[in-house]
């Protein structure tokens, strides 16, 4: 029995597709397999990890202040985790905090003058600095903590969407990152490493902090007696003005000119106070300032310098070793300063000074120290200038110089010659008649005086010269009690007490 039409037709179109395509196989392009699970798996973390960190890149930050300070909070991602504290431009210091794949970068921006400065007038603050520091870094850490998920989360859950464009994929992608840093965070907080601040690594300038201010390892171990101290210095400031405004001044004749000699402040604030007490108890004409004002001498301590024109008399200064030239640049901008270098002379108040820098910087350790020879060519070259003004008829009263070897070779250009740098009083009269004074430190040490077994006293003079002759009468010398002291010492001194 025939079959139907459309039945034969079926089986006529069936036979024909059966025989086409036993001889046109289809593409192998049109064969796509199923990818390895352990293949999606590589590329749904890459896309995570991917995400994740454009997300902490473009949102994962936080800005937040830290007692005094302006500082910047960031998670990086990390192969060995740890801490990274930048001091711009200082340098940096690492610390070995925790093991985890995540790293807290933090950035401190600046230093707050108004609060930095409401701690120094204020220094019953200071008894609650370190609960006020504490919980600046608890609340910025925490809010760290939420812009980092919602920045990781957010990251990966966008990143999945662009490459699947799939929601499910992309919100796996999410979870996946969430999880990632949970995870992170569980390791750091089981790692982590408080006693890691004992052994800090330095890098640039601040390579050079542990001879600065001590051990690292001493300082923080004893960071109750630092603190107690600290506290001492700063409360007993309005003592030692106290002193100083009881102190007795000399006064021979009415021709006498008064000059303070201060040097090697080393960013010691409460030297400021000191000076300008004595100015006003003494009615200074000028202050001389030997150097060494700074310790690093960069552009973040530049706002310490800004006290100089309020002091109540005009301010000389030549650099010292630890002063750098943008220290140098900053002063000379400032009112009522007279920068001194290479010889430069001018007139102030009625006196003719002359000074040169210090040739070297040595807290930039990329350049070797010339050491003493680098001092004796910049002595030598000031003294050719000095004969030079003698030449022209305007004959120096008075050279200033950092470094007493400097110093030296001025002997028999002028009549007296200043320094500084070794924190301790020497005077002398040279071979060949000129005077020589060295002047000890201003801010008794300023950081250094925190790893002194006792402490460095500050340091001054008050120099009278006539007003017409500009010959050196006499002069006191200023000895103030240091760190945790408030004693006041003041010793009269002749120019033929002195041995030749």
């Amino acid at each position: 029995m025939a079959r139907p039409a459309p039945v034969r037709i079926r089986a006529a179109l069936a036979r024909l597709r059966h025989h086409y395509r036993s001889r046109h196989p289809a593409p192998t392009s049109a064969l796509v397999p199923t990818p390895h699970p352990w293949a999606r798996a590589l590329g749904l973390t890459t896309v995570v990890l991917l995400g994740a960190w454009l997300g902490l890149l473009i949102v994962g930050s936080v800005r937040t202040p830290v007692g005094p300070m302006d500082t910047t909070m960031t998670l990086r991602p990390s192969l060995s985790g740890g801490t990274k504290i930048n001091v711009s431009p200082l340098g940096a210091l690492e610390l070995d905090s925790h093991v985890a794949p995540i790293r807290l970068d933090v950035a401190v921006d600046q230093l707050d003058p108004v609060r930095s400065q409401a701690l120094v007038e204020h220094p019953e603050r200071l008894s609650g600095l370190q609960d006020e520091v504490a919980a600046d870094v608890k609340g910025g850490t925490t809010e760290l903590a939420v812009r980092s998920v919602v920045a990781v989360v957010s990251g990966a859950t966008a990143l999945g969407l662009a490459v699947y464009r799939r929601p499910r994929r992309a919100l796996a992608a999410g979870g996946l990152a969430l999880a990632l840093l949970a995870a992170s965070g569980v390791s750091a907080y089981a790692t982590w490493n408080p006693k890691s601040v004992l052994e800090p690594k330095f890098s640039g300038l601040l390579s050079s902090a542990p001879s600065v201010v001590g051990n690292a390892r001493s300082i923080v171990s004893e960071f109750d007696v630092y603190q107690k101290e600290l506290a001492r210095l700063v409360t007993n400031v309005t003592k030692l003005y106290d002193a100083t405004s009881t102190l007795p001044t000399y006064q021979p004749d009415p021709a006498t000119m008064r000059v303070l000699h201060v040097s090697d402040i080393h960013l010691n604030p409460a030297a400021w106070h000191i000076i300008a007490s004595l100015v006003e108890q003494y009615e200074i004409d000028v202050i001389i300032d030997s150097g060494d004002t700074m310790d690093h001498g960069t552009a973040a301590e530049n706002g310490f310098l800004d006290p100089i024109p309020d002091l109540g008399a005009p301010y000389v200064w030549v650099r010292g070793n630890h002063d750098s030239a943008v220290t140098q640049s900053y002063l000379s901008r400032l009112k009522n300063v007279h920068v001194l270098d290479n010889g430069r002379a001018v007139t102030v108040a009625g006196l003719r000074i002359a000074g040169s820098g210090d040739p070297q910087f040595t807290p930039d350790r990329s350049v070797v120290a010339q050491g003493d020879p680098a001092e004796r060519l910049t002595g030598i070259r000031l003294a050719s200038a000095l004969r030079d003004q003698e030449r022209a008829g305007t004959p120096v009263d008075v050279a200033v110089a950092h470094n007493p070897v400097a110093a030296r070779e001025t002997d028999g250009e002028v009549p007296l010659v200043l320094a500084g740098h070794v924190h301790h009083r020497e005077t002398e009269v040279l071979k060949h008649g000129t005077r020589l004074k060295i002047e000890g430190s201003t801010g008794g040490g300023g950081l250094r005086a925190l790893q002194n077994e006792k402490p460095e006293k500050v340091l001054a003079s008050i120099l009278y010269l006539d007003r017409t002759t500009r010959t050196l009468q006499a002069w006191d010398e200023i000895t103030l009690g240091g760190l945790g002291l408030t004693t006041a010492e003041v010793s009269r001194r002749l120019p033929e007490e002195s041995p030749p």
